[in-house]
């Protein structure tokens, strides 16, 4: 049980954040929300969490491309309850395109919110777990942290980098109760997969079932997409004092996609 921890969760809006907003507050963290969305949504959101339980969810709208707004985030976080415990790095976005198409402003935001938002926050999220003398940090990689695709270059770059950035921070804060761990889903049917299907038709030229049969399922060995459920419960556990070991690792969820 995380009750009394406080857990931030950015991309928590919708898709696999959402999810592990929902698992976290029903295992009794306080949730600070992060994302995109109309303000009455959001607010119907914080009550739909807050109906079944006793913690708080809060929401701010800071723009992870900026480290100005993310550092005012984290104080909010951190201010909030008195404490950070929890950090979920899991705000991202795609684009699909050729190299030598790629659109030099897609690259940029995509290492800014992918890769460069996930240092600016566990920088700034680090000294308020030392205070409490235990932390879980938890970057939301992919499958494309460890294996490549074409027309990717930005995404896989991105996530290969936050791959390394986990296993820095998890040899720096080893000795402090703090763990840091990259999970490394496959495909996910969340709304940022479904815009991919439909950028990857237009790149390679095929249908959008050729898209889901071949491209997508093709390389996962279940031929079935991994479930936020799934995702959600695993980031639950790795907060969890069982997973106490558990750090510095890149961690597949991805129907053996990386078996081959």
């Amino acid at each position: 049980m995380l009750t009394g921890k406080v857990a931030l969760i950015t991309g928590s809006t919708s898709g696999i954040g959402l999810g592990i907003a929902k698992k976290l507050s029903s295992q009794g963290a306080h949730i600070i929300l992060n994302g995109m969305g109309e303000k009455t949504a959001i607010q119907a959101l914080q009550a739909s969490l807050q109906k079944d339980c006793n913690n708080s969810v809060l929401f701010h709208p800071a723009d992870l491309t900026d480290p100005n707004q993310i550092e005012e985030l984290i104080h909010f976080s951190a201010n909030a309850h008195g404490r950070l415990d929890i950090l979920v790095n899991n705000a991202g976005i795609q684009h699909v395109a050729p190299v030598c198409d790629f659109p030099i402003e897609k690259w940029q935001k995509i290492i800014d919110l992918n890769l460069s938002a996930a240092f600016y926050t566990a920088r700034l999220a680090i000294p308020f777990m030392r205070e409490k003398k235990w932390g879980r940090i938890i970057n939301m990689a992919s499958a494309h942290a460890l294996v490549a695709s074409p027309f990717k270059s930005a995404y896989v770059a991105s996530k290969h980098a936050l791959a390394g950035l986990s296993k820095v921070i998890a040899l720096e804060v080893a000795e402090e109760n703090i763990t840091c761990n990259a999970i490394c889903p496959g495909y996910v049917h969340t709304p940022l997969v479904d815009q991919q299907i439909d950028d990857t038709a237009k790149a390679r030229g095929i249908s959008r079932e050729s898209v889901i049969k071949d491209v997508m399922l093709g390389p996962q060995a279940t031929k079935k997409f991994v479930t936020i459920e799934e995702i959600a419960s695993f980031a639950s556990f790795l907060c969890s004092d069982a997973a106490d070991s558990i750090t510095g690792a890149l961690l597949p969820i991805d129907g053996a996609w990386t078996s081959h």
